[in-house]
């Protein structure tokens, strides 16, 4: 099976998780939805290719590893909705007028929100498109290596400090394909061999210790939407050297 391998380093990342209010928590590991978003970007998909999003997003199978474990910080900030710069319509990168809607106090009101991100982690992903429709796995590698847009890892302030793909492997499936993977390079981080944390798809079973999860990471992409639920493993790997 041809699998690429993605590595996600930066200074900040936030796999987002389900929004309570202001507060925007993040999930250990990304999710499919996050997923289809950054290859939909690098491919260049736009919101409205709803069918293209759902069709890429139902094809992704993937494994996920921390090889440099990241800290949990919490950004708070505020904004003065009630500035006369903020009563007039915001102009998007689309180039039309955002008009705020809502009450006086949507509208005008002091908000507090509440970011979490994972910081200083370093995160390897192997991931592979199931089925033989567009696009195809080196349709998705080339996409990678020069994307359409920029990509980010989360939010658009999630920039990765290098290119995240790795290479193109040859394994089993994307569990055995992340066991033989290479850790990243840690010497400066006084990182040594122990195990880490990963995730995989159930259907691949699971590793002694491991864990079985539910996850509401799907994405309704004509709705705006997170839809339904999926099943996952979490555990603990080693590389398999060879």
């Amino acid at each position: 099976m041809d699998i690429l391998l993605l590595r996600f380093d930066a200074p900040l990342m936030s796999f987002g998780g389900v929004m309570i209010d202001q507060h925007g928590p993040i999930e250990r590991f990304p999710g499919l939805s996050l997923l289809t978003g950054l290859f939909a970007n690098a491919l260049g998909y736009r919101h409205e290719n709803t069918e293209q999003l759902e069709k890429l997003q139902d094809r992704i199978e993937y494994a996920a590893r921390w090889d440099v474990e990241p800290e949990r910080i919490v950004d708070y900030h505020t904004v003065d909705l009630g500035q006369p710069k903020m009563r007039e319509p915001g102009w998007t990168t689309r180039g039309e007028p955002e008009h705020r809607a809502g009450g006086p106090g949507a509208k005008f009101g002091t908000h507090q929100r509440y970011r979490h991100y994972w910081v200083n982690g370093v995160m390897s992903v192997a991931v592979t498109l199931i089925g033989n429709e567009e696009p195809d796995l080196t349709a998705l590698e080339t996409a990678l290596r020069c994307p359409t847009r920029p990509l980010f890892l989360g939010r658009k302030t999630c920039l990765p400090a290098g290119p995240l793909l790795v290479g193109r492997l040859d394994s089993k499936d994307v569990l055995a394909a992340l066991q033989q993977a290479g850790r990243a390079s840690l010497k400066d981080r006084g990182i040594s061999g122990e195990a880490m944390e990963a995730c995989w798809p159930f259907r691949l079973g699971p590793l002694p210790g491991a864990r079985l999860e539910s996850v509401y990471d799907r994405r309704d992409w004509g709705n705006q939407l997170h839809k339904g639920s999926r099943a996952r493993f979490i555990g603990w790997i080693r590389e398999v050297i060879e």
